[in-house]
């Protein structure tokens, strides 16, 4: 496949087996059965490789799914209100929020507006970006948030940095999620950094489905 033709589709069920050696791309399985095909992204060591998602360049078709998908996950948990990691936890935010009924969403950043405070600011990294970052809450936004059940959503938690980062700043802010949503949970390295900070929070945590850490094997992955 072509770089630009991954994300685009959702197969019917069953169209492409779940074990064995994988080349080329890695397929997953939804709730309903229809499959996706995720691009292999190696690692630098050369021995171990994840499937990757970047959400804002799938078709809205695969969009609106894991939307759908997650929204319906999310809803036992009563949100009123559903804040974005940035970059790419936007797109899934704002239509998760849509889906459950909001008028809008609240989403964090890591450009400074200059009425930003700094203090309500903390450092942000992430598996795809070695830049260090600063991740903010506009402060006009706080009253959204106090005395709300909140749904902190990304794109893909991998490493956990990125939700720990956006965890802290809501903390920071008097401000404690219910529930943490993604589209995609990428191995299981985030668990670690989630006990880390409270050893509730990996309970608290929903996806449209989860990739595992592959390995090599010949000329494909396991």
């Amino acid at each position: 496949m072509k770089p630009h033709e991954f994300w685009q589709d959702l197969h019917k069920p069953g169209s492409f087996p779940e074990g064995g050696t994988k080349v080329g791309f890695y397929p997953v399985t939804l709730d309903d059965g229809r499959q996706l095909r995720l691009p292999i992204r190696p690692l630098s060591d050369g021995e171990h490789a994840l499937a990757s998602l970047i959400i804002n360049q799938a078709s809205f078709t695969v969009l609106g799914a894991l939307a759908d998908d997650l929204a319906a996950k999310l809803k036992s948990f009563e949100p009123d209100v559903v804040v974005g990691l940035p970059t790419l936890g936007l797109t899934l935010a704002s239509e998760v929020a849509r889906r459950l009924g909001h008028s809008r969403y609240v989403p964090l950043g890591t450009s400074r507006k200059f009425w930003y405070l700094e203090e309500l600011s903390v450092p942000m990294s992430s598996i795809t970006t070695k830049q260090e970052k600063r991740l903010y809450i506009d402060p006009r936004m706080l009253p959204l948030l106090e005395g709300q059940r909140v749904a902190l959503i990304d794109d893909v938690i991998s490493s956990g940095t990125s939700i720990l980062a956006g965890l802290s700043l809501l903390q920071a802010s008097g401000i404690e999620p219910v529930v943490i949503g993604a589209a995609m949970l990428q191995s299981e390295r985030w668990r670690d950094a989630l006990e880390s900070l409270d050893s509730e929070w990996p309970t608290r945590v929903r996806a449209a489905f989860s990739t595992p850490l592959l390995r090599k094997n010949g000329d494909g992955w396991i």
